[in-house]
C-alpha cells in the first residue's frame, strides 16, 4: 500500500503565493529596467513601487503565518493587503492615463525644486516627465503592465479570500 502524497496546495493558500509570486516578478522587473535596463523611474513609477515595497512583506508575513493566524487577523489583513494593490492598480491605470495624454500628470516630474550652481551638475540625476514612455512592449507601457499585475495581485487575493469564506461555511 502506497501513501498517496500531493505537492498541490488549497486554492486559497495557492491563489495567495501566486498573486506574491506575480508582485514579486512585477517589482523585481521594474528594479532591473532601471539597474540593467537604464531606465530613469519618474516620480509616479516610483510611487507605485510602494505598493509592493508594502504589500509584498505585508503578504509574506500572512503566507508565512497561515494557518497561525487567528482567522479574523487573516482577514484582516489579506483585506490591506488586497486593498494596497487595488490603489496600485489605480496609480497604474492613472500613470498611463498620463502618458498617454488622458490627464494631466503631476507637476513635481518637471523641475529639481532647489537652486543649482555649476558643481552640482555633474552629479545630478535626470528628470523624466511623468508623461514620457521610455519602454512599450506590444503597444503597453510599464505603467501599463504595473496595472495588469497589480489588478491580477488584486483578483487572486480576492480569489485567496472567497475560497477561505467557502471552506469556513462548509465547515
Amino acid at each position: 500500500m502506497t501513501a498517496k502524497t500531493s505537492l498541490s496546495l488549497p486554492r486559497d493558500k495557492m491563489a495567495a503565493f501566486l498573486a506574491f509570486i506575480i508582485g514579486l516578478v512585477a517589482i523585481l522587473g521594474a528594479l532591473g529596467s532601471q539597474v540593467f535596463g537604464g531606465l530613469v523611474p519618474c516620480e509616479l513609477c516610483l510611487e507605485q513601487r510602494l505598493a509592493y515595497y508594502i504589500g509584498l512583506p505585508l503578504l509574506a508575513l500572512v503566507l508565512l503565518a497561515w494557518n497561525r493566524l487567528p482567522l479574523p487577523l487573516w482577514y484582516a489583513g489579506m483585506a490591506i493587503v488586497t486593498a494596497i494593490f487595488v490603489w496600485s492598480t489605480y496609480m497604474g491605470v492613472f500613470h498611463a492615463g498620463v502618458e498617454w495624454g488622458f490627464w494631466p500628470g503631476p507637476t513635481a516630474c518637471t523641475g529639481i525644486g532647489e537652486s543649482i550652481d555649476f558643481s552640482a551638475l555633474s552629479t545630478m540625476q535626470p528628470v523624466i516627465g511623468c508623461d514620457v514612455v521610455q519602454f512599450r512592449f506590444l503597444g503597453i507601457s510599464l505603467a501599463g503592465y504595473n496595472a495588469l499585475a497589480s489588478l491580477a495581485v488584486v483578483v487572486l487575493l480576492l480569489v485567496s479570500i472567497a475560497a477561505q469564506r467557502g471552506y469556513n461555511r462548509a465547515r
